[in-house]
């Protein structure tokens, strides 16, 4: 299967100021005793609130090759919103914070902010851990599935909302517009973050955070026939037909500027697919990151390959056995590296 079309450069290339601890390689583990976990356990999650002012269509949602999507808003997303997919994002979740070194987010804000908004909200965990940590600002959540639990801080609350229509917010609302792992949900991205510049008060903060869709190996100990390297290649192609690719995170940065933000940082991490690394912190990341994919690869991957690819539910059930296979193998140093760009509105704006 070819490449999509156009030359993409690398993520170091793109990196304006890459954390110290990840320029370079990442040196592997000597240990690979362990075969890795075999993906198949399940937790039995916890209780999820029923928005029950909203039809009882968006509720259910649409099922698909026996995983259920949001039923709500006008452009297909290409992940679930069921039980797996939420104990899924909550393990992303603390994967991300051990990742930035116990920080939920990185953008310089005031000590004392008085709105946060929150998009594509998911489960709502960000939104919960922000509003504990910040007592004095109002937390918002938004999310085109009702996913998220009813008990929660007084502060933090989350609406039903689509992120590619007209916002309803008032210009100059927030202090942070936060948003992470946007994928296979956002077609116009300069719209989106000119809508959140209007939505920011003067001095307020955008932060984009991202998977970069482009899988890594700096020592090729990932063979070149490996299913892994096909599915990177094929998951890139339906997402580009999707109008959604993969690559988006690398335009982070300079769309911001685009839209007149000021003091834009970008910083680029490498998250190892399976506890590879020799540093403890990364190991851990790649524990995570092991079992965040073993769980996630069929829901994300079910509708695109279809709708994308014109594959059938059982053809790609088959392929992803192979590429779980190369998931759990240690002797494979392969990551894929996460973006983290934020900027400010200047004042006076």
């Amino acid at each position: 299967m070819a490449e999509p079309s156009g030359a993409q450069p690398t993520p170091e290339q793109q990196a304006l100021d890459p954390e110290p601890q990840h320029e370079g390689l990442i040196e592997p583990t000597t240990d690979i005793s362990d075969e890795g976990y075999d993906g198949n356990s399940d937790d039995d999650g916890s209780d999820r609130s029923s928005m029950t002012s909203l039809s009882s269509t968006i509720l259910q949602g649409v099922t698909e090759n026996g995983r259920t999507y949001a039923a709500y808003g006008q452009e297909e997303y290409g992940m679930p919103s069921d039980e797996l997919e939420m104990d899924r994002l909550d393990m992303a979740h603390a994967k991300y914070y051990m990742l930035l070194d116990k920080r939920r987010f990185l953008a310089p804000i005031d000590e004392n902010p008085h709105k946060i908004l929150d998009l594509g909200t998911g489960t709502g965990i960000w939104c919960i851990d922000i509003a504990d940590q910040y007592p004095s600002a109002d937390v918002l959540g938004i999310d085109i599935a009702p996913i998220q639990p009813s008990w929660v801080p007084p502060n933090c609350h989350f609406e039903i909302d689509d992120l590619s229509q007209q916002w309803p917010h008032p210009p100059s609302t927030f202090d942070l517009i936060f948003a992470r792992d946007l994928l296979f949900s956002i077609r116009d991205w300069p719209r989106l973050v000119s809508q959140a510049y209007a939505a920011l008060k003067p001095g307020g903060w955008l932060e984009f955070e991202s998977i970069y869709g482009v899988l890594g190996c700096d020592d090729d100990s990932l063979p070149g026939d490996a299913a892994f390297r096909q599915y990177d290649t094929l998951i890139r192609e339906a997402a580009v037909k999707n109008g959604t690719p993969l690559e988006a995170p690398g335009e982070y940065a300079r769309w911001m500027r685009e839209a007149g933000f000021e003091g834009v940082e970008q910083r680029v991490y490498k998250i190892p697919s399976n506890p590879w690394a020799r540093d403890k912190r990364l190991k851990m990341v790649g524990m995570f990151e092991m079992e965040n994919f073993l769980r996630g690869i069929e829901g994300m991957s079910f509708r695109l390959f279809e709708k994308g690819l014109g594959w059938s539910g059982m053809e790609t059930k088959v392929f992803l056995a192979s590429v779980k296979k190369d998931v759990r193998n240690l002797r494979y140093h392969m990551y894929y590296p996460f973006y983290v760009v934020y900027g400010r509105k200047p004042l006076g704006k």
